[in-house]
């Protein structure tokens, strides 16, 4: 499946959302909007990048903020935006968050591991995944492509879609599930 496929089917099933993506996973939103529907789908997508912006966002200021509990934050608080906007709407079409909070490859020198954390709620049920990088094999560009994998995927569970795009994690990195 591509992520044009995998666009498709999520603007062919009920459901919508609000993204929050900071650092990386941008990719996501540009497969999403490229094909026909996607007002159907997004409500919203905000990249909150600035730690300030974050906070704000999320409600809270986070001691690390490329971290699994801040991009469950931001899915929460994402959720609550995409209830807000779908306030009166008729219908009861699922309504979901997903945000994604990453440290990526970088012009300058920057303690810690290239890591992405991916989370998705609907308020109901929730997951995603985190994955570190092997900063010696990946460019900022292949970085982004994994995790915006990752924010489809997350797209695709929140509305029960069964279809994934094929993740390639290499060998030397690491990609766990999030409960």
């Amino acid at each position: 499946m591509t992520p044009n496929e995998i666009a498709q089917k999520i603007h062919s099933v009920p459901g919508r959302g609000c993204i929050a993506i900071t650092g990386s996973g941008i990719q996501a939103v540009s497969d999403l909007f490229s094909e026909p529907g996607a007002s159907r789908t997004i409500l919203e997508v905000i990249v909150p990048y600035s730690r300030r912006a974050l906070d704000e966002f999320v409600g809270v200021s986070a001691e690390q903020h490329v971290s699994a509990d801040e991009a469950r934050l931001m899915a929460v608080a994402a959720l609550r935006r995409a209830r807000h906007l779908a306030a009166g709407d008729v219908g009861h079409n699922t309504l979901f968050g997903v945000g994604c909070t990453a440290a990526v490859a970088t012009d300058r020198v920057r303690r810690g591991e290239d890591r992405a954390h991916i989370a998705w709620t609907d308020g109901t049920r929730s997951g995603g995944a985190s994955v570190w990088f092997d900063k010696k094999e990946r460019t900022r560009a292949d970085e982004d492509a994994v995790v915006s994998i990752i924010v489809m995927n997350s797209i695709a569970a929140a509305l029960d879609i069964e279809e994934r795009l094929d993740l390639d994690v290499l060998e030397t990195e690491r990609f766990d599930e999030l409960d």
